[in-house]
């Protein structure tokens, strides 16, 4: 089934601001959110819903939505999936801590699991590249500072397996239980434990290599493929190489944005080239056969005779490869007369002749003359 426009799906407009997309998905998130909404297809809606989001609420990841829509997302790290998002992270955003219940209704979950597998925090970089790598793909190296797992205590941040014990405050649930007064009521709210902070251990010897942390911070240098045709402010995501995460969950993800560094002589639009050629008046008056460059070599380019300064070419298929496809862009040149600043006596004689018989007549003319009666 195709996917549904993500504005659509939130009910925005495209000119929305960050604050109305924030505030759609947190309506919709509610409304249909599966613990709540007990329609089939609620769930199926709430993914879509996350999924816009995800892409909406990401500068960089609208801008590329905005200009090429789904197929811009394919492997550009937008729309990979929601994680997280619950209702709990939703009424989390609006009273400052987990949502427990409200009083005299029940509740809609107990907090989170302390000991559940964590998936660790994604990276972003920014890799500058030049023109042509952006136009033809290229393999560049990275180096990043991420956290990875403590080799010596795989994780657990102890010195051993008996100097991890549960913590005496939570009781090994990671969140303390709470009451607010709101405007809705009394709501149970729950927090993060300040003496384990979340993850519902007490460690009573720390691993001597990571300080009790269970993770490094390290340096790593990661190849990385530009896809031909990508383009100023895109990205990729490279699955995995984020920071690792806890209690046995997935290692997080790294997101690559390219800034393309200007070309001396061509310009992009899209998957479009544009570039400006001279010619001399003789070529433009005569018409001529000239050689232009392209970003993969030189081709000839007719120039018919009486062609007009600014008159536009277009060379089709001359331009960007489209990412992901076997189809090109196109070049449009256009050519600029060039008046030389100096001539000699003969070139002067043979102008001024040129000029006593050149025919004035013309309906520019016209319309220049008479804009002095």
């Amino acid at each position: 089934m195709a996917k549904r426009d993500y504005y659509e799906v939130l009910e925005i407009s495209k000119s929305a601001t960050e604050q109305e997309i924030k505030r759609a998905h947190r309506q919709l998130a509610k409304k249909y959110h599966p613990d709540v909404n007990k329609e089939a297809d609620a769930e199926e809606k709430f993914k879509e819903i996350q999924e816009a989001y995800e892409v909406l609420s990401d500068p960089n990841k609208k801008s590329t939505y905005d200009q090429f829509g789904h197929a811009g997302m394919e492997g550009m790290g937008g729309a990979g999936g929601f994680g997280g998002g619950g209702f709990e992270d939703i009424f989390e955003g609006m009273f400052g801590g987990g949502f427990g219940g409200f009083g005299g209704f029940g509740g809609f979950g107990g907090g989170r699991n302390a000991n559940a597998a964590r998936r660790g925090a994604d990276l972003e970089k920014t890799l500058i590249i030049t023109f042509e790598e952006a136009a033809f793909g290229a393999k560049k190296e990275i180096t990043v500072n991420r956290e990875e797992e403590c080799t010596k205590c795989a994780g657990s941040g102890a010195r051993s397996k008996d100097d991890v014990k549960t913590c005496t405050q939570c009781s090994g649930s990671g969140r303390v239980t709470g009451v607010q007064n709101t405007i809705l009521g009394r709501i149970q709210t729950q927090t993060v434990c300040p003496t384990c902070h979340g993850n519902g251990k007490e460690i009573t010897h720390k691993c001597d290599n990571c300080h009790g942390r269970g993770t490094k911070n390290k340096s790593k240098t990661i190849e990385v493929k530009i896809p031909a045709g990508v383009n100023q402010g895109q990205q990729i995501r490279l699955t995995g190489q984020g920071e690792a995460g806890s209690n046995g969950g997935p290692t997080g993800d790294l997101y690559v944005a390219f800034r393309v560094k200007p070309h001396d002589f061509f310009t992009r639009e899209a998957y479009d080239l544009h570039c400006e050629v001279p010619i001399t008046f003789t070529q433009a008056a005569l018409g001529a056969e000239i050689e232009v460059p392209t970003l993969d070599g030189r081709i000839s380019l007719k120039i018919p005779a009486g062609t007009q300064p600014g008159t536009e070419f277009r060379l089709r298929a001359k331009g960007v490869t489209h990412i992901g496809r076997e189809s090109f862009g196109d070049l449009y040149v256009k050519v600029k007369v060039a008046v030389p600043k100096k001539i000699t006596a003969r070139q002067r004689a043979l102008l001024e002749e040129f000029d006593s018989l050149e025919d004035k007549s013309g309906t520019l003319w016209e319309r220049f003359k008479k804009a002095f009666k």
